[in-house]
């Protein structure tokens, strides 16, 4: 007798989550993140976990509520991380063996990255730094009063961060002992990924620094790698123009770097590829020229938000480059030879890695998902070693193992009317009785470029416990299937887009018996809700409808979304005032008028990506012409809600999904 039960939407607050498995320099031990819902389930705690190799003994190594991104000193005798602590994050030290831990930083925003210096005397941290000078109303008298908010910046406020608060990130030095924190860098633009030169001599950025003469760089989608003395000055531009970079790793000789980075020749379409740079400056050599493949960590899941993905990374040697990529449906980890020579993956397909390190003796430890397991560490064998055969180090959620039923994903490939290749999935219920038509749903991934594949899904795995089979795929747009395939949605939302999506569930139902065809549901978010509202728009084969988080109006996602002015005009083609029947045409709201099929509408409050005036927009227009929706808000709720929002929230969108299918279908 089968004692195992399907999944819930409440088992979220059951799950752990692991990251930043951080190896110390003598490879003996490693710590990582180990996060979970809080006891009020009204946020997320985390803490860092010291794993010793040889033994397997895993134990808590610090006691903070919210403790992450943990960096060892070079000689492995202490180890910095960042704690949240009333309100703010600063930079914490703990010995090696354990002990208290002492707060070293006391910047004024807090610390929201950090990395040693090869001498292990001084950090390197990333902090906002108020950039906007106080006016005279900011005095003790009037500071309980409300204040107007003077904008004149095209990028005025971004999904999770809000309205533009007059900060900056920029670079400080923090020596050790807890003395003064020094600016490395200044001025109107924001720091992104940097780092130290091994010599300890220089460091180097990645920013977006206006002209000379302009405050901001807002219409600048490219940007540059520079290169300063480790107090910050002689700062040199080492990139061409061009280029949009977005992580850099040093080489261990210090004479060159590894960098990811677009050429833009797509648009934001663009696949990221591999690159590597003399430190001297010059033309960036591309790597990964030869592979149609995005070298970067793509994939869409809903188990994490806000993890920095590993890469790109030297070997221990310096002989060959470590960096993620996205593939049909897999991330994996590829290694490209320094000189350009050779190029493979070195470990499995069909799972989602997400973060890896080299230990000292070869070996790999990695974090790893795939469609049974939201995350764990694995342990791989040396890169020149053959065979791939891991060890799992960590177990971290036993119940999905001992306790509950998991629908097992089958992936397959068809061909579309127009020749290019699909790939999808289909998730079965369990207790499937042979004969019997089931409900199915259509799910629908964001971006448009970005990825569905070899990862847990929570929401997929509850649809099906509660009986609904689950189709998913990858329509043109998506990343993973080369460049002219994510560059084929560009200016034809709805089009060859929608007619994967049709022609997917064509072959589901040509493929599996079981499907009722008049038993259909379909949803999505982000573009997946674009979509779903395009869909519902377009035929009443699906008898209900879940749109997230989506886009309706570009007209008006022009002006209101975070990337609205740069991102309507790269994918659309237009802006609002010369192309306003072009905007209007890809519209969803323009089709309002055929919709029939019942539609509930979910959106984030604080939603600044697709703000929450495009669901309005649609559920007013639909109950206007009476017909069966309803919305829901989730206040306090960005566009990462279904990733990384409030527990209970995340919950509660879960139950709102299942409730109307159930309803409906």
């Amino acid at each position: 007798m089968n004692s195992l039960r399907g999944i819930t939407s409440e088992d979220l607050f059951q799950m752990t989550w692991v990251n930043d498995p951080t190896p110390s320099p003598n490879g003996g031990q490693l710590v990582y993140v180990s996060r979970k819902t809080n006891e009020k389930r009204d946020g997320y705690s985390s803490h860092l976990r010291l794993f010793h190799l040889e033994s397997r003994k895993d134990r808590a190594f610090t006691s903070g509520d919210k403790d992450h991104s943990p960096c060892w000193s070079p000689d492995g005798s202490q180890l910095a991380f960042l704690r949240e602590h009333d309100g703010k994050t600063q930079v914490w030290l703990i010995a090696s063996d354990g002990g208290e831990a002492q707060q070293i930083s006391r910047l004024k925003h807090g610390a929201s990255s950090l990395t040693w210096s090869p001498d292990g005397l001084t950090l390197l941290v990333k902090s906002s730094v108020d950039i906007l000078e106080e006016t005279e109303a900011d005095s003790d008298q009037d500071s309980k009063l409300l204040q107007e908010l003077v904008v004149d910046r095209i990028r005025m406020k971004s999904d999770g961060g809000g309205l533009w608060n007059g900060r900056r990130t920029h670079l400080f030095l923090i020596p050790i002992d807890g003395g003064k924190a020094t600016p490395v860098t200044s001025g109107h633009y924001d720091v992104g990924d940097y780092a130290w030169a091994p010599d300890g001599a220089s460091i180097v950025w990645i920013a977006q620094m206006p002209e000379e003469g302009e405050e901001h760089n807002d219409y600048t989608l490219t940007n540059h790698v520079y290169q300063a003395k480790a107090d910050g000055s002689d700062v040199q531009q080492l990139t061409p123009e061009g280029f949009t970079f977005s992580r850099l790793a040093y080489a261990p000789d210090g004479q060159s770097l590894a960098l990811l980075a677009s050429d833009r020749s797509y648009g934001n379409a663009t696949l990221v590829k591999l690159y590597t740079l003399p430190i001297s400056g010059g033309q960036p050599v591309c790597l990964s020229s030869d592979w149609d493949v995005q070298m970067n960590h793509s994939l869409v899941g809903d188990m994490r938000a806000h993890l920095t993905p590993t890469g790109p990374v030297f070997s221990r040697d310096g002989s060959s480059i470590l960096c993620l990529a996205t593939a049909q449906g897999s991330v994996r980890i590829a290694r490209f030879a320094r000189d350009g020579s050779h190029a493979e993956y070195i470990l499995p397909a069909e799972k989602e890695f997400y973060q890896f390190a080299e230990l000292e003796n070869g070996h790999i430890v990695a974090g790893a998902a795939d469609t049974l397991n939201p995350g764990d560490l694995f342990l791989y064998p040396k890169l020149d070693d053959q065979g791939t055969d891991s060890i799992q180090l960590t177990h971290s959620n036993p119940q999905l193992e001992g306790e509950i039923q998991l629908s097992t994903p089958e992936t397959f490939w068809f061909d579309t009317s127009d020749g290019i290749q699909l790939q999808g999935w289909i998730m079965k219920p369990a207790g499937m009785v042979d004969g019997i038509k089931i409900p199915t749903i259509l799910e629908i991934h964001g971006g448009p470029h970005m990825m569905y594949g070899f990862t847990f899904m929570h929401e997929f795995q509850m649809l099906a416990a509660q009986g609904y089979a689950v189709v998913y795929t990858n329509p043109r747009g998506g990343l993973g299937y080369g460049q002219q395939f994510v560059n084929a949605c560009r200016g034809d939302y709805g089009g060859g887009d929608y007619r994967d999506l049709m022609e997917t569930v064509d072959y589901a139902l040509s493929t599996y018996e079981f499907i009722d065809e008049t038993r259909l549901g379909v949803t999505g978010g982000s573009y997946g809700g674009f979509m779903t509202n395009w869909i519902v728009g377009h035929t009443n084969r699906f008898k209900a409808a879940v749109t997230q988080r989506s886009i309706s109006n570009w007209l008006s996602f022009y002006g209101v979304s975070d990337i609205g002015y740069f991102f309507t005009e790269d994918q659309i083609g237009g802006n609002a005032w010369d192309d306003t029947e072009k905007l209007w045409k890809h519209s969803p709201l323009a089709y309002v008028g055929n919709v029939n099929t019942p539609l509930l509408i979910l959106h984030g409050e604080q939603d600044l990506r697709c703000p929450i005036e495009q669901a309005e927009q649609l559920y007013v227009a639909l109950k206007r012409r009476k017909q069966t929706t309803r919305l829901v808000r989730f206040p306090g709720a960005n566009h990462e809600l279904s990733r990384g929002g409030h527990p209970h929230l995340r919950v509660r969108r879960l139950e709102h999904i299942a409730g109307w299918f159930n309803e409906h279908l």
